[in-house]
């Protein structure tokens, strides 16, 4: 953990073993002001304050979060106080999408950004109150300004539990949390089955007339999200992307001597740079860097051979202005190689395996805090098509079950959900039917991802179909680059299925494809 990690624990231990008074932190605390914003007592906590349990926590709860900024560099006050959370004994377990919001109430300020999460802690609510106050106040919050105005930082507790609190400064579950789309949204995300089905979980308080779900479902649900008011977004470089907006195009640059379709192609530096600037002169959103072949039966390489390849072409990428507007994305499952080529401006880790081929991937991707693709594969490319990786009894179903568990293990080191983009894997350990089944069936993976979490079953997906070699065995054709009309085929398939990101060798066709399906459907 970095030294300033270190110092602002200690303070942070320091300020709560304080005794004999109140803080001022909790003077003017808002409760749930980081979704717009009610105001509660300015009185500090009563010695005979009650609610409906011990004061103190003998063992650990499930605590809903709300998380909240609209003053400076928004995604860093978050991923700092998730940093400084875990740091005082909040451990997230689950966490919401991301959502930016009009303000409410003082509407002349920045725009909020909004999200929540589902944590572990053995704090009573009062403790947890003041450490988050405490956070709050290491990230520049004061006790000042005005009411429902701008802030850096919100930390609010929406749920202790499936207990009621109520006290002169909190009010748990809060009295208008059922008001507002940017309250109910963040909470919707956090459901999954198991929770759902508990009567005695947080989202069937008995505040809630039928749940969390219901609420939402009843101001509208998913129709609530997508204007100017409510907009879910993934952090990608400096911007906050609606990945839901139109379907985006990956385009795909291997330098590599054994790709199956382009393999020796660009491996000088001035190909493939030509060749990234003519994806993005046909309308590459993406444009995915790969140095490690991953075609079947690819012989895995050390990380210096990987980045001896990568590095060059990332040292001129990065230094091209008419990739300027482009985003990049390093295709790779080794963490070292993620690390430097996110050092070098990339702005998204493409990893194959999920993390399941180098353990320190999803920890390093956690504190790299860039989006990370999570694409499902069984075994690794030398052994992906045998049997024994190839053997389903449901694909859709166990490929979302996968991917699932790398889901939760992401989120437990600290790889927050809203940036997780899932990739079901066309052509990796699955065989031609597997594979149509999927194209076919995405919106049932995504049934299944929400088993896990519905931030990541409501989040953005990427489909990579191109020339592939199932599509050679439909279409009879032998050569990768014969088979861009079949790829359009799978790539218009998957995004009507709900795909947002479309990995493509042919930016043009599958761009003007995707143009097509957006304007039928968007």
């Amino acid at each position: 953990m970095r030294r300033e990690a270190w110092g602002a624990m200690a303070r942070l231990r320091r300020m709560q073993q304080q005794s004999g008074r109140e803080r001022s932190l909790l003077q003017g605390h808002s409760h749930l002001a980081a979704f717009g914003r009610s105001s509660l007592s300015k009185a500090s906590v009563p010695n005979h304050a009650h609610y409906s349990s011990s004061t103190a926590s003998t063992t650990e709860e499930e605590v809903v979060i709300a998380i909240g900024s609209n003053i400076g560099d928004r995604i860093a006050n978050f991923n700092r106080a998730l940093e400084l959370m875990r740091a005082s004994g909040i451990q997230a377990i689950r966490h919401a999408s991301l959502y930016e919001s009009a303000p409410a109430y003082v509407t002349d300020q920045p725009l909020f950004l909004n999200s929540a999460v589902s944590a572990i802690t053995s704090l009573d609510p009062h403790s947890l109150l003041r450490t988050l106050k405490d956070i709050e106040s290491e990230l520049g919050r004061t006790s000042g300004g005005i009411r429902y105005g701008p802030r850096p930082l919100d930390l609010d507790i929406i749920f202790y539990g499936n207990r009621s609190v109520t006290t002169e400064t909190l009010e748990i579950p809060h009295a208008r949390f059922l008001e507002r789309p940017f309250v109910l949204a963040p909470l919707a995300d956090l459901l999954n089955d198991a929770g759902t089905r508990s009567t005695s979980h947080w989202s069937n308080h008995k505040r809630c007339d039928g749940g969390v779900a219901q609420a939402w479902n009843k101001m509208g649900g998913e129709a609530c999200i997508g204007n100017e008011d409510l907009r879910r977004v993934i952090p990608v470089g400096n911007e906050l992307l609606d990945l839901s907006a139109k379907t985006h195009v990956m385009g795909i640059l291997n330098v590599t001597p054994d790709s199956f379709s382009d393999g020796g192609r660009f491996m000088a530096v001035e190909d493939a740079v030509a060749h990234a600037r003519s994806m993005a002169a046909e309308g590459a959103d993406f444009i995915d860097i790969g140095a490690q072949s991953t075609r079947p039966g690819a012989t895995r390489l050390s990380t210096e051979e990987e980045l001896s390849r990568l590095v060059p072409v990332l040292e001129a990428l990065t230094a091209d202005s008419a990739l300027k507007g482009v985003k990049l994305s390093v295709d790779t499952f080794d963490a070292r190689v993620g690390r430097e080529a996110v050092k070098m401006g990339v702005h998204v880790v493409n990893d194959v395996s999920g993390g399941s081929l180098d353990s320190e991937m999803l920890s390093t991707v956690a504190e790299l805090g860039v989006p990370y693709i999570m694409m499902h594969m069984r075994g690794d490319p030398t052994n992906m098509q045998s049997k024994a990786n190839t053997t389903y009894s449901d694909v859709c179903e166990e490929v979302g079950k996968e991917l699932n568990s790398r889901v939760v293990q992401a989120e437990a080191v600290g790889v927050p959900a809203w940036r997780i983009i899932t990739d079901p894997g066309i052509g990796f350990s699955k065989t031609l039917p597997q594979n149509l089944d999927l194209l076919k069936h995405l919106p049932v993976v995504r049934r299944v991802l929400s088993e896990s979490s519905c931030t990541v079953s409501r989040g953005p997906m990427l489909v990579g179909p191109s020339r592939k070699g199932f599509l050679g065995k439909i279409t009879e054709r032998q050569k990768g680059e014969d088979r861009d009309a079949a790829t359009v085929a799978a790539a218009v398939v998957a995004a009507i299925g709900g795909a947002n990101i479309i990995r493509a060798h042919n930016v043009r066709a599958v761009r003007d494809a995707m143009k097509v399906v957006d304007a039928i459907y968007k």
